[in-house]
């Protein structure tokens, strides 16, 4: 064989298996036919969220006089943010995605377009000389996803934005269509209202983020109506139309309508990319959701992995991370791992940022798992009131007895950060009991954790058991009565 692995693709997933294969000594080659990065440096995380922090500039500044300054009227230079955008990624990618760094690391970057000749064997379609065929022992498809718009009546007739070229934009729109309420829609719905567009999101369901906790999608939505953004719900797109430049939606559903916009942007869902893999040649199991794989990352060809979004599975970065080691792990080092499904935090990062990892209440009810919620809200939390951030609200399931994590939601600042905090108590068996005898600095957002551990300990503390400690040591104080939803 010419490589021990090939990788076919460079995006988050395949960056990380290249990276694990050589350094587990494996002869690797890299195959990309656009530019290394991915989604995640070109089209998603990076681009989405700087342009999240340029809206949350301008708001902040709009809002001043909540920390004793002065309101200030923001004048928007879309260009320029639009700039800074693209300014960030690029150097992103001259940090982490160039070429040379993986080169540098002895693996070999291929560009062009990859698809299987058979099972170990790899055509390249390239214009700079790159060679025909490659073979590889182990071979690892990570080519990631793409914007899905369904085909909707008209949809072929109308401009359409997807994340691919929403960053692209040079005019701000003044009226802003956006088909779709999870999270791409969500986070770029905020950021265009806090840039003074004009925005109107449209779904199908009757909330928001609906793989979320309801109370706090809830909270959320407030929170976005409240900044300008319009929600049209029960409502299915079912026709689209494009006349000097504005774009009219129609819907159907239970809340039938028309919605004019200046812009439109699909935010369906992704699709896998398995088109032009031919990777009937290799036998590999397909279906129109992404390549098919077992717990280990493993395609019905045992020497043949992929990771990352091709599999449908988790469309992430930190999952193509995950997936990427597991599939490396079980390839090269013959060591039995798999992926983590109990495990997976989501997270939304609008302000207030929306997260969860574990089980749901309507998951814990089907199951049904015995388990109390324990809550603590971002108003009794110091570091949130000191920086008046205090709409926010965690949410812990969690067994009576033990206090054994089952699942967690936050909504609120920092609530990436803190559900990573609750990821880490779940995978390695860290009860409530565990974290609220941790001590947590102070003032600090992972206080937040603490303390709604410490409302395990409160709930525990019965009224009982304070009169036996008052019989027992002659103690004369009250003997307190706490309901279950009070906060200590």
């Amino acid at each position: 064989m010419d490589y021990d692995v090939i990788v076919i693709g460079g995006g988050a997933a395949g960056l990380s298996a290249a990276g694990i294969a050589t350094n587990f000594g494996a002869k690797t080659a890299m195959i990309e036919r656009d530019v290394l990065g991915g989604d995640c440096t070109w089209t998603g995380c990076v681009p989405s969220k700087t342009l999240l922090k340029a809206a949350k500039v301008a708001q902040q500044a709009r809002e001043a006089s909540k920390y004793g300054l002065t309101d200030q009227e923001v004048e928007v230079d879309f260009q320029g943010v639009m700039e800074h955008v693209r300014t960030v990624r690029e150097d992103v990618y001259e940090e982490a995605d160039r070429p040379e760094i993986f080169e540098d690391m002895d693996i070999d970057v291929i560009e062009g377009d990859a698809e299987f000749v058979d099972s170990h064997t790899v055509a390249v379609s390239s214009e700079n000389g790159a060679p025909d065929q490659v073979t590889g022992r182990y071979i690892v498809i990570a080519t990631g996803a793409s914007p899905m718009v369904p085909p909707i009546d008209g949809i072929d007739e109308v401009d359409v934005l997807t994340s691919e070229t929403l960053f692209e934009l040079e005019e701000q729109p003044n009226r802003l269509a956006v088909v779709g309420a999870g999270p791409i829609g969500s986070e770029m719905s905020q950021a265009f209202a806090r840039l003074g567009t004009e925005v109107t999101v449209i779904d199908m369901v009757d909330d928001i983020l609906s793989n979320d906790d309801p109370e706090l999608t809830s909270m959320l939505r407030e929170t976005l109506e409240a900044e300008g953004v319009n929600y049209v719900l029960n409502a299915a797109a079912e026709r689209f139309e494009q006349e000097d430049g504005v774009v009219t939606v129609t819907t159907g559903g239970d809340n039938a309508t028309t919605v004019e916009a200046d812009a439109l942007l699909m935010a369906t869902g992704r699709t896998a990319n398995v088109d032009g893999l031919n990777l009937d040649a290799a036998g590999v199991e397909y279906t129109r959701g992404g390549v098919t794989v077992d717990d280990k990352c493993r395609t019905n060809q045992r020497h043949i992995y992929a990771v990352g979004d091709v599999t449908g599975r988790y469309q992430f970065t930190h999952m193509a991370n995950h997936m990427a080691k597991v599939a490396m792990t079980n390839a090269l080092l013959k060591f039995p791992s798999t992926i983590d499904i109990d495990h997976v935090p989501w997270v939304t990062y609008t302000d207030p940022e929306l997260a969860h990892v574990g089980a749901t209440v309507e998951e814990l009810e089907a199951e049904g798992t015995s388990y109390d919620t324990y809550r603590f809200p971002y108003s009794k939390l110091d570091r949130a009131i000191t920086e008046g951030e205090t709409n926010g609200l965690i949410k812990v399931h969690a067994t009576s007895l033990t206090g054994k994590i089952l699942g967690a939601s936050v909504l609120g600042s920092r609530a990436g950060e803190l559900i990573t905090s609750f990821t880490i108590a779940m995978r390695n068996g860290v009860t409530l009991r565990n974290i609220g005898d941790t001590i947590h600095p102070y003032p600090s957002w992972g206080e937040g954790v603490r303390r709604v551990a410490d409302q395990w300990f409160v709930q525990k503390q019965s009224p009982t058991f304070t009169k036996i400690l008052q019989t027992v040591f002659g103690y004369e104080g009250p003997v307190l009565k706490r309901g279950p939803d009070e906060i200590i």
